[in-house]
């Protein structure tokens, strides 16, 4: 039997944190919550979490004196919702914010031709390359949704949604995925991209 590989949940100080957890829970598999950099460096696979603003999120980090090491990964990274946003380059948010820059994109203010922002719900992901990410996962599958920021179509996706205008529901760039949606909030698809990063990726 393979051993569980040593998953790490990376304490940005985001709301989102124990729901993560627990979905791991749900499938058997311990997650260990951390801010501790050798904890994070020494992680088979680490997840970045994140909910609220990117301007604030990056602040979380820079104090838990974090960016370097988050950059400097070479494991599996997962980002999930804003804590994919924080993968891109630069987010519209406010006055601009730079982020962690190991995704070649920019994250910017939806413009979902006259639907409400933010972008709240069940929505389709359509995978746009084969991937282990979403093994297992219909092509008709629906994810949850809440942003009001999204990263355009570029040649780091992987996945694709469709409100008002398309746009990226996952990203990757060498060992950094992200994804737009909660697979924590998910159902059973959500269940299963989780497991997939765990076992697959």
């Amino acid at each position: 039997m393979r051993s569980q590989p040593n998953l790490v949940i990376v304490n940005t100080g985001c709301a989102n944190l124990t729901s993560v957890n627990f979905a791991f829970q749900r499938l058997g598999i311990d997650a260990l919550i951390t801010d501790n950099p050798d904890t994070i460096r020494k992680a088979d696979k680490v997840l970045l979490p994140g909910v609220g603003t990117a301007k604030a999120a990056m602040m979380e980090l820079k104090q838990r004196e974090l960016i370097e090491v988050i950059g400097a990964l070479t494991q599996p990274v997962l980002g999930i919702c804003l804590g994919m946003q924080l993968l891109t380059s630069f987010s519209q948010e406010t006055s601009g914010v730079t982020l962690l820059n190991k995704i070649k994109a920019d994250t910017l203010l939806m413009e979902p031709n006259g639907l409400p922002v933010p972008h709240c719900g069940w929505n389709q992901v359509i995978p746009v390359e084969d991937h282990p990410l979403f093994f297992g996962i219909s092509q008709e599958a629906y994810f949850y949704f809440v942003h009001s920021y999204a990263v355009p179509i570029g040649g780091y996706t992987l996945a694709k949604t469709l409100y008002g205008n398309q746009f990226s529901a996952a990203i990757m760039q060498n060992n950094f995925i992200g994804v737009q949606f909660h697979p924590e909030r998910s159902g059973k698809v959500g269940s299963q991209l989780l497991k997939n990063f765990v076992e697959r990726v």
